[in-house]
């Protein structure tokens, strides 16, 4: 795919700015976990916290400050033109369940996409912060994927008995009475099945070989714009499709080993 022209971005520059919003929304976080949370939004399966929108404001306003023609798409909203060639996908707390509940084991999602002459958009630039484990994420597409500073690989684990893979479930009934029957075959053919309620660590976890795949079957964009171009740059796979919903997508990330053995389980469909 050809990149357009049309508001070009420095990348290093962009990562650089992304990987600062990213801490300082980290930095929040921490600061605010043990502290009573205020809820916007409580459903069945899902919370939205009022500091959601705090950090999306702080990671904003950071990064619109030195790219103003750069639009921002956002778990909390959009800011500025959907026509731009270019747009942060910005998850300020991935995991605000987790948060929530005071678990520690939450990130921020930062992701640089640019428009192409088809009028796809595609990651450029991603960041995924852990403000818990102090752990850093970085990638710019063509080059190593790297954890606070050192270039980190996939596993070369390629039998399904011995991988650990991640699933996650969407926040619908039916989308998790859709999953269930993939999630009950899986969970006999691999080693172990791991939920931990965080798709950018997920993917993260895939890059830096500790996971070997992690497969969800309904994801919105700005869960995984990020990580998914972190486990494209450790030499992994990501394959994603997109389904009804407005930005939502069923994905397989992998090593790049097992993700037809990953297919292949039933239930996915």
């Amino acid at each position: 795919m050809r990149i357009k022209k049309q508001t070009p971005v420095n990348l290093t520059l962009a990562l650089k700015e992304a990987v600062k919003a990213a801490k300082a929304a980290g930095s929040l976080m921490r600061k605010n976990f043990l502290s009573p949370k205020k809820a916007d939004l409580i459903t069945q399966h899902d919370i939205k916290l009022e500091l959601d929108v705090l950090c999306q404001k702080l990671i904003g306003k950071a990064l619109l400050k030195k790219f103003p023609a750069v639009a921002l798409l956002g778990e909390e909203g959009i800011t500025g033109s959907t026509d731009a060639t270019a747009r942060w996908v910005v998850d300020p707390i991935d995991g605000t369940v987790n948060y929530a509940y005071q678990i520690p084991h939450a990130c921020v999602s930062i992701a640089l996409q640019t428009k192409t002459a088809d009028g796809e958009f595609i990651t450029v630039v991603g960041v995924v912060y852990d403000p818990f484990c102090d752990e850093l994420w970085t990638a710019i597409r063509g080059k190593s994927a790297k954890l606070n500073g050192r270039v980190i690989k996939v596993s070369d684990r390629n039998k399904l008995g011995e991988a650990i893979v991640a699933i996650g479930f969407s926040k619908t009934k039916a989308s998790l009475t859709n999953a269930l029957p993939y999630f009950n075959h899986l969970v006999m053919r691999v080693r172990k099945v791991r939920m931990m309620g965080s798709a950018a660590l997920a993917l993260t976890y895939v890059a830096s070989g500790r996971f070997d795949g992690y497969v969800e079957k309904g994801i919105s964009i700005w869960d995984i714009a990020a990580g998914g171009l972190i486990v494209e740059c450790a030499g992994g796979e990501f394959w994603r499709e997109a389904i009804p919903g407005g930005y939502k997508y069923r994905m397989i990330a992998s090593n790049g080993l097992l993700r037809r053995k990953l297919e292949s389980i039933p239930g996915l469909d």
